[in-house]
């Protein structure tokens, strides 16, 4: 220790017994310091003028030296030379600001109030009274920091004052517990005061008045009932059920007649004993009122489901064409169709509707020999995309549909087996109104497309329809069947002798007909040539178009030129042609086989095709005849199989082979316009006669 004198106040210390005793009271140090006095006996005597107290020699402990005296006192003045503590050291931090005398002595003056600085001051909010905006003066300053949700409750109720279980040990003394038992026994003798909600208790009754629960039940009628009892035997049995079956046959009799000749034993005609006013009509489409309201209500539904997407189509436009050099488009996804039913089948065809501009046609088959089974036509409607507007089935896979352009009620359906229906979605029943008979010379082979043609001389529908049996053939829909003609038996050109053994026809795959020249027609098929042909002139075709080498899968004619003409094939391969030359004028490659191609009903220049990568491409001649405006990814892991412009609006419809249909929005640079159908026909004149001067242009 640093104390002068510490060995001699320990020995001092030490050398006698040692006595402990406590002082209780206030300031118990200044008492006691008063009473005994300094350590040091002139420090003492220094100090005694200045005491309240004036310690004397009668009321202090004798001092013998500065050894013997153990009390320490705290009231040291500073400059005590017996003060043994360590001397204070003022410490400061580095680095801190050092002010002058001046500095330290300034005063600041800061008035604080509740206001919040960070509150905005320009909230302006409607005055309904004065019918303007108006600033909002005063504002909430109040900011929470931290909030919780607690509860009291007053001592002075029951819940305070719950009585202590048994055995529970009982704190205080024997006085505390008396004086609590009296205090009890008092509260008991007083009249126990009912408890009421510390909360939200008032005083006042409530204005509202709650209504009474009022029961409600029905009562009917109990069923008639009667006593019956009778003996059975083998001949009572047997009379029972011979009169079951003349009533049975009597039934089948009745309905036969009201449906005017229908196919007797129909399989509902044993599901009751005695006639009933079943028909074969749902009853939805019995009341025509309860179907439109079912109608507008699904679509109601839909219109909220799919909001957002209808929002794009109807005003959504893509704000990137307006960049760059405006060589560039997209395709903005916006539906998608499907049926839960089908959907491990293909998209066969698609159909937009001639009148309808949201009604389209979809048909669903198999292109695969070995995964072939029923197949099924679906009518979707842009304004309910979650189901089917009208669902028949067929026996055999659907391979194409086609509306008629007059009669839009009308569809012609092409099927795997050979067989060609047609249906009228106007009746209300899911059988085709007219069907090729078995030996009526249907195809052999599938019907890979149907197209309806104008009517004939007698006013008769009919359309026409290719098969991969080499066969063209006119269906004409009579009052109660369907007649066929053959058109024309497209032969095979045959190179070589052997090739002259092997084919004696070509399969045909597709075609189209002249826009112009009625009895014009261009067949594609599957050894990649295109035959030029006439209805009037059906034993050999006109001309023959060797440009492709493997299958074609479309012919398209151009809607205001029909002088050129847009093939694509499994090669890859994308070509515009002269029905006139032989020799294609413009090649495009896809890097992919091409399920199908199509102009654009709106330009003359501009085309779409799909190919087996999922991909879209859309080609505008006018603006780059060497790589397409839009290339777009569609679907993932999927081969697109058909493609079909919307007449009315700017929508393109993608098949794909997982029996799904998407709707694509064209952007703006991909709907360009020019004036009349004369300015478009010469637009594309012009396109083609830059590209006949230059010799194999291609891309």
């Amino acid at each position: 220790m640093d104390m002068p004198n510490f060995n001699e106040l320990i020995d001092f210390m030490t050398s006698g017994p040692v006595v402990a005793f406590i002082v209780s009271r206030q300031n118990v140090f200044d008492e006691l310091t008063n009473t005994v006095g300094r350590e040091n006996p002139t420090v003492a005597k220094a100090e005694t003028p200045d005491r309240k107290i004036k310690v004397t020699a009668e009321n202090q402990l004798q001092q013998k030296s500065l050894s013997q005296n153990s009390l320490k006192s705290t009231e040291e003045p500073p400059n005590a030379t017996d003060d043994w503590l360590p001397p204070k050291v003022l410490l400061k931090p580095k680095g801190q600001l050092e002010l002058t005398e001046k500095e330290l002595e300034e005063e600041f003056t800061r008035i604080l109030n509740a206001n919040n600085p960070h509150a905005p001051q320009n909230i302006s909010r409607y005055n309904n009274k004065e019918r303007i905006f108006k600033t909002v003066a005063n504002m909430e300053h109040v900011s929470f920091h931290f909030e919780f949700d607690g509860y009291l409750i007053y001592t002075a109720t029951e819940e305070e004052e719950q009585p202590k279980q048994e055995g529970e040990a009982t704190d205080g003394t024997a006085e505390e517990i008396v004086r609590t038992t009296m205090m009890e026994q008092e509260e008991d003798k007083k009249a126990k005061i009912p408890v009421r909600n510390q909360f939200n208790y008032s005083e006042r009754a409530a204005q509202t008045v709650n209504n009474p629960f009022r029961e409600r039940s029905t009562n009917t009628e109990p069923p008639p009932q009667r006593p019956f009892s009778a003996t059975v035997n083998q001949w009572s049995i047997y009379d029972d059920y011979m009169e079951d079956l003349m009533l049975k046959e009597r039934a089948a009799k009745e309905k036969a007649k009201g449906a005017g000749g229908a196919v007797k034993g129909h399989k509902d005609d044993d599901k009751g004993l005695l006639p009933s006013d079943n028909h074969t009509e749902d009853v939805y489409y019995k009341n025509p009122e309860l179907r439109k309201v079912m109608i507008v209500a699904e679509r109601m539904a839909n219109q909220n489901t799919f909001d957002e997407i209808s929002q794009d189509y109807k005003y959504w436009e893509d704000a990137s064409d307006e960049l760059g050099d405006k060589k560039s488009g997209s395709l903005l996804p916006l539906w998608k169709f499907g049926f839960q039913k089908e959907k491990k089948k293909q998209v066969t065809s698609v159909c937009w509707s001639p009148q309808f501009s949201d009604l389209f046609v979809v048909g669903y088959g198999s292109y695969d020999f070995s995964h072939q089974g029923p197949g099924m036509i679906a009518c979707f409607t842009l304004k309910n995309p979650s189901y089917p507007e009208y669902v028949y089935q067929t026996d055999s896979g659907v391979m194409s549909v086609h509306f008629h352009p007059q009669h839009p009620s009308m569809i012609a359906v092409g099927l795997y087996d050979g067989n060609v229906l047609v249906y009228n979605i106007q009746k209300k029943t899911d059988q085709p109104v007219f069907k090729c008979q078995t030996k009526g010379g249907r195809h052999s082979d599938p019907v890979w497309q149907v197209w309806w043609q104008n009517d004939d001389l007698d006013d008769n529908l009919n359309f026409f329809s290719v098969s991969s049996d080499g066969r063209v053939i006119r269906w004409t829909l009579l009052k109660n069947e369907l007649l066929y003609t053959d058109v024309i038996q497209l032969k095979y050109d045959p190179v070589t002798e052997e090739e002259e053994k092997l084919f004696t026809l070509a399969g045909g795959c597709c075609f189209d007909f002249h826009k112009k020249t009625d009895h014009l027609f261009m067949v594609g098929t599957e050894e990649g040539k295109m035959y030029k042909c006439s209805k009037e002139y059906s034993s050999e075709h006109l001309l023959t178009f060797d440009g492709h080498h493997m299958a074609v899968y479309g012919v398209k004619y151009n809607p205001f030129n029909s002088n050129y003409l847009i093939s694509c094939s499994a090669d890859w391969t994308v070509k515009i042609w002269d029905h006139n030359e032989p020799k294609p004028i413009l090649t495009f490659d896809l890097n992919g086989s091409v399920g199908d191609v199509a102009w654009s009903p709106y330009s003359s220049t501009v085309f779409s095709a799909v190919t087996a990568e999922g991909k879209a491409f859309v080609f505008d001649l006018s603006v780059n005849k060497y790589a397409p405006m839009c290339e777009q990814m569609i679907v993932r892991k999927a081969k697109l199989t058909h493609i079909s412009f919307n007449p009315f609006d700017p929508i393109l419809l993608v098949g794909d082979d997982r029996g799904q249909v998407v709707s694509l929005k064209l952007s703006p640079n991909l709907r360009k316009m020019s004036g009349s159908t004369d300015e478009e026909a010469e637009k594309l004149q012009n396109v083609i006669d830059a590209a006949k001067g230059k010799s194999n242009l291609s891309y």
